[in-house]
């Protein structure tokens, strides 16, 4: 009968203590429901936010992979620092609803209210254990306009340049004016597709994902290979309009719309993908003969 009352106050116990959290969880789904609404009818359609999606998945499955941490955190609720944090998070939420169309200071208010909500029910030991997962959601907020646009104009004129510059030493007749490229008797428009802004977002997340679950024991690797995704970006970005200006030059204009100018693009992620591996690996190399040349110098 005893063990019968213990096992019944445990339950009730753990029922409580769970309360409080899938309430929270309930009302942050609630609020953002919205949100998610306007990023499926808007940024997620889109080539540059497209990835959205699997970013919040991803995250969900970090969070999955950290249950053990969470669940050995010690419980202990900070509710002052809680309610202080989740009340900004509502006050950008509000704000931004009043300005609609803000769907950047919307989605990145998810953030402190997740942060607040955790500290409110948990504290800083659990929050500490999501700390990666939460920052991971940074990649599912849709860039600013302006910022995309102040980024994407000079990467089209870099790459318009470097192609020119590698064509004309190579000896094709070809000029440049600004992002347009005149080669033999065809002009080429760099669109901002073709600036490798779309993939950088994307690739970066990738790259932040990978670091994380294999890499994140090995500090400088793993730095490493975060200050690469960027230049490794623009490089496959490179070979893309590089390809297309030739594939324009022998087959026309024509050729190199539509499906062909979708399948490069396609292109362009896989050799990214491909190039930060090859780093990764030489980057390991590199590694292995320090550790060996460190191992020689101690044994003598």
């Amino acid at each position: 009968m005893t063990d019968i009352h213990i096992r019944k106050s445990l339950g009730t116990g753990l029922s409580a203590s769970l309360l409080g959290p899938v309430l929270m969880g309930v009302a942050i789904l609630g609020a953002y429901t919205p949100t998610i609404r306007g990023l499926i009818n808007g940024p997620w359609q889109t080539e540059q936010e497209g990835h959205g999606p699997l970013i919040i998945a991803a995250t969900l499955w970090l969070i999955w992979q950290s249950r053990d941490r969470v669940m050995h955190a010690k419980v202990a609720p900070a509710p002052v620092t809680g309610w202080a944090i989740l009340a900004i998070g509502l006050v950008f939420l509000y704000l931004s609803r009043l300005q609609q169309g803000l769907l950047t200071v919307e989605m990145g208010s998810i953030l402190p209210v997740i942060a607040g909500s955790i500290l409110i029910c948990a504290g800083w030991p659990t929050l500490r254990a999501l700390a990666f997962p939460l920052s991971f959601l940074v990649f599912a907020v849709p860039m600013p306009d302006w910022l995309v646009d102040a980024m994407t104009v000079p990467l089209k004129v870099f790459i318009s340049d470097t192609v020119t510059r590698v064509l004309y030493a190579a000896g094709f007749p070809v000029a440049q004016n600004g992002v347009m490229i005149m080669i033999g008797s065809y002009q080429l428009l760099v669109k901002d597709a073709c600036s490798g802004m779309n993939s950088i977002f994307a690739l970066s997340a990738i790259g932040v994902f990978y670091v994380y679950a294999f890499r994140w024991k090995e500090k400088l690797r793993s730095f490493m290979l975060i200050l690469g995704i960027i230049p490794i970006t623009i490089l496959a970005n490179f070979f893309r309009v590089f390809a297309l200006v030739l594939m324009a030059y022998y087959g026309g204009p024509d050729l190199i719309e539509g499906t062909v100018h979708d399948l490069t693009g396609i292109s362009l992620f896989v050799v990214a993908l491909l190039l930060l591996f090859a780093f990764d690996g030489v980057l390991g190399i590199i590694g292995s003969l320090v550790t060996r040349s460190r191992r020689k110098v101690a044994a003598t």
